[in-house]
């Protein structure tokens, strides 16, 4: 066991913190803004959530495996001994039977910032050892993006690497334009855990340097500080992109020679804004019945971007929308008709806000990680579609101008996330989730995703164990140290999979001969080789302090610069080597919903759509301000915001005062998939017609698969696919109702351990 340091400090993904005299994590003295999510970690390690011993369903137990009870059966304690033996078994018996393909790797990288206990490179590697898995593909922040981008520019830059810098933009830009806002309570977090949070400098500083700052999004508190708000209806932000377009056009101000000599299909989007090719001009006229902004509005910002450098962020929330790809295509298309792509501090960018670090300086260099192996089956689903999956074996579905077949899952095996969290219409996955024979998950707590498994294997949390981190925005190399003692017989990742392993012969290839420490060592042992850094200290006195600092980021340039700069040299990876404004080969895949460049597309539900004559209201679900997805949700910061126990939904109050309801009523937030309860908080910083539940809120229905006690929007989300090309999820296309609860109210479940 590592020894004990002067100082134990422990890195989430929502910042650092040290351990204080009564083993309280109290926020590191380098962090300039730490977020309050921290100070749930005692409360969740010693959680009555906690599982505390593997678990199995009574019904899989009895009856062997088969789905029908899960989400209403009681579970029955078992010694890890036959846990292991029972999760070894059924790894065997369905790739003997069924083929490895039925096996659904399922994983999400935020369980941990560590390098090594990182559950999801830890269950991947089992199971290619195993013999392989159906994997996922894309993520739920980005997908839609990350399928369009590199059909327009060759690559995903911009989106979640290769941003243009906050100094450049500091030093260059006039004006940003923030469509979907840049929200300060989305980058409290970073992808592989963070030590200073650095966004309100960077964006106080663009304030401070005189840049205009234009809020474009329903919700006014979406950005810490703007100059100007534009409050246009949900998921209409292409609508009022193609209206600046025509006015650029209108006025002669398109830079015709960066059209010619850098991108491809000007002229087909030329004639589509302009109405040449389908007799409707989209000017603001045009887009302002669309977007409910005032047509002189839209006049008035696009004489500022013509007469302002100005620089286009795009929020990751809008392309989690129905025809996501477009605001995207769209932004690109904007920029490359002012002709600022690839300029210093101009152009576009995508993801500003949405997590910590975007536009701060990237290491020159990896950091060490745990090998997972390599897959043998080529078998895989875009991970907002696995409830298709399970419900459709063998169906067939379109995918970057495919067809492919949902594999026949039988056996589901998560460690690391929680689909009943980010998953959309949970009460269609409920149904979904009774089709797998078997589902096995490694859970801290008792979570919905534990409350519809079979297995439920006890994992430690990241205090309770040793472990190393490091983020790809921060030059720091950090240990993170045990704080904590698991409760009961939790165990970490790696030695859960240890025990398995063994029983199917895979332990040495599995463990490679270390225990955790050992391997913690031989990461570290690794570094001088990935950051070219020799004179590294040993790991004793790493391990004894507080980090390794290392100074190799990226030169500073913007998005697209040196293609710009040397567009022959520096080909984009698209068939044209162009930035492709009109792509033949989207064109080519004849897709109803993702045309060959950026156009309006009206999807099925927003405040434009028959629907609300039904559903009258916008649902927009943010990421939380008091946990991370939903993470901590049992913990003080989380749960000080709950109104009688509930999620708050905020609304406008003259949408209020229209159905008779006050500030701290608990409501039914309600359409044909789903309903739940909320406490209303009114805010004139929402739009009318506009309603925002944030994600996370514990899935906890009051019957299985009907109303949710305890507010959780993906009750009532769309599971629908953006566009037949990405097939990435589309959340933010969701119209409600809201009404009184004149019921009892229904106790929350969420936090205690089933029968």
């Amino acid at each position: 066991m590592l020894p004990a340091p002067p100082e134990r400090r422990i890195v989430t993904h929502w910042g650092s913190y040290r351990a204080d005299e009564q083993g309280r994590a109290v926020p590191v003295a380098e962090d300039p803004a730490p977020s309050a999510i921290g100070r749930g970690l005692e409360a969740m390690s010693r959680s009555p959530a906690r599982v505390l011993r593997p678990m199995v369903r009574r019904g899989w137990l009895e009856n062997g495996p088969g789905g029908g009870g899960r989400g209403r059966d009681a579970f029955v304690p078992v010694s890890w001994d036959e846990a292991e033996r029972l999760v070894a078994a059924e790894v065997d018996r369905v790739r003997r039977l069924h083929g490895n393909a039925a096996i659904y790797g399922g994983s999400y990288g935020w369980a941990s910032a560590g390098r090594f206990h990182h559950a999801q490179s830890q269950i991947h590697r089992f199971l290619n050892l195993a013999g392989g898995y159906t994997r996922s593909v894309q993520n739920y922040s980005y997908a839609a993006g990350d399928v369009i981008l590199p059909y327009i520019t060759g690559s995903a830059a911009g989106l979640s690497f290769g941003h243009t810098p906050w100094s450049e933009i500091r030093a260059h830009a006039r004006q940003v334009l923030m469509f979907g806002g840049m929200p300060a309570r989305n980058t409290q977090v970073n992808g592989g855990g963070t030590q200073r949070h650095g966004f309100g400098a960077d964006f106080d500083a663009c304030r401070a340097a005189g840049l205009r700052m234009v809020l474009i999004s329903p919700l006014g508190d979406d950005a810490p500080a703007c100059d100007a708000w534009l409050a246009l209806r949900p998921t209409t932000d292409v609508a009022l992109m193609l209206a600046l377009a025509h006015e650029v056009i209108a006025a002669g101000r398109v830079d015709r020679a960066f059209l010619d000599r850098y991108t491809t299909g000007g002229e087909t989007v030329l004639a589509y804004v302009t109405g040449a090719a389908d007799g409707m001009a989209k000017s603001p006229a045009w887009a302002a019945p669309i977007t409910g902004l005032p047509e002189g509005e839209i006049r008035a910002l696009a004489q500022s971007v013509m007469d302002l450098p100005t620089f286009i962020a795009v929020s990751w929330s809008l392309q989690r929308a129905r025809h996501g790809e477009q605001p995207y295509w769209m932004a690109i298309t904007l920029a490359a008709l002012l002709g600022t792509i690839g300029k210093p501090g101009l152009g576009f960018g995508f993801g500003y806000g949405s997590i910590d670090g975007i536009g701060q300086a990237e290491n020159a260099y990896s950091w060490p990680k745990l090998g997972q192996g390599s897959n043998p089956v080529d078998s895989f689903i875009p991970v907002a579609r696995i409830a298709d999956m399970l419900l459709a074996p063998g169906g067939a579905y379109p995918y970057r101008g495919e067809t492919r077949h949902y594999p026949d899952i039988r056996l589901v095996y998560w460690a690391g996330g929680n689909p009943f969290h980010h998953h959309q219409d949970l009460n269609r996955l409920v149904r979904a989730w009774q089709r797998p024979e078997t589902v096995i998950v490694h859970e801290p707590w008792w979570t919905a995703t534990a409350r519809h498994a079979d297995i439920v294997l006890p994992a430690t949390l990241p205090t309770e164990r040793d472990d190393i981190a490091a983020s790809g925005r921060e030059p720091l190399f950090l240990p993170s140290h045990k704080i904590a003692e698991p409760p009961g017989e939790a165990r970490d990742d790696y030695a859960i999979l240890t025990g398995i392993a063994r029983h199917l012969g895979l332990e040495a290839d599995f463990t490679e001969g270390r225990s955790a420490e050992a391997w913690l060592r031989h990461l570290y042992a690794g570094l001088p080789a990935l950051t070219g850094q020799g004179d590294l200290p040993d790991f004793e006195d790493f391990w004894q302090g507080t980090g390794l600092r290392i100074d190799r980021s990226r030169p500073v340039r913007s998005l697209l610069q040196r293609f710009r700069e040397t567009p022959e040299r520096h080909r984009l990876h698209t068939p044209s080597g162009r930035i492709e404004l009109y792509s033949q080969t989207i064109a080519g895949f004849a897709l109803p919903d993702c045309p060959g460049h950026a156009a309006w597309l009206e999807p099925e539900e927003w405040l434009g759509a028959p629907a609300t004559a039904r559903y009258p209201l916008h649902l927009l679900s943010t990421q939380p301000a008091t946990r991370l997805h939903s993470q901590m949700d049992a913990g003080p910061t989380a749960q000080e915001s709950k109104i009688r126990g509930r999620e708050p939904l905020r609304m406008n109050p003259a949408d209020a005062a229209a159905r008779g309801l006050a500030a701290g009523d608990v409501v039914r937030v309600f359409n044909d998939r789903g309903a739940c309860l909320a406490g209303l908080v009114l805010s004139e910083a929402l739009l009318p017609g506009v309603v925002q539940l944030a994600t996370g809120a514990w899935y906890d229905p009051v019957e299985p698969g009907g109303l949710d006690a305890h507010g959780n929007p993906n009750v009532l989300t769309r599971d629908q696919g953006a566009s037949m090309l990405s097939q990435a999820p589309s959340a933010q296309s969701c119209l409600v109702e809201v009404a009184a609860w004149t019921d009892p109210l229904p106790p929350i479940r969420a936090f205690q351990p089933p029968t």
